[in-house]
């Protein structure tokens, strides 16, 4: 019995040493997404990126939302990486509703 309590143990310990600390990151962007071109460009340039999951991007929201690994990227480290294709971004808090601005133009199309 005391060698099963041991081993069920060291299989706890082992788990926990190996799991991984998943987070979401959720921001809108400047310039915002007006198209599916605008969404490609992001997903494309962030894929290369370490610890991310996936990548959501959503037109009507103006959000890109990030899965990533925290134990391998941080959070501004991943708002950083938007300005390696010309983009700013910037946290969403929760409950957040981004507005749409007028006028702009796509510069990936």
């Amino acid at each position: 019995m005391k060698k099963i309590a041991l081993f069920l143990s060291m299989m706890l310990i082992t788990v926990t040493c190996f799991a991984k600390d998943i987070k979401t990151l959720v921001v809108t962007t400047n310039p915002q997404m007006h198209c599916e071109s605008c969404e490609n460009k992001i997903k494309n340039n962030l894929r290369f990126e370490k610890g991310i999951k996936s990548i959501e991007t959503s037109i009507d929201n103006q959000t890109v939302t990030i899965v990533y690994d925290a134990d391998k990227t941080t959070e501004d480290e991943l708002i950083a990486a938007f300005q390696k294709f010309n983009y700013a971004a910037r946290k969403v808090c929760a409950g957040e509703k981004v507005e749409h601005q007028d006028g702009g133009e796509c510069g990936n199309m």
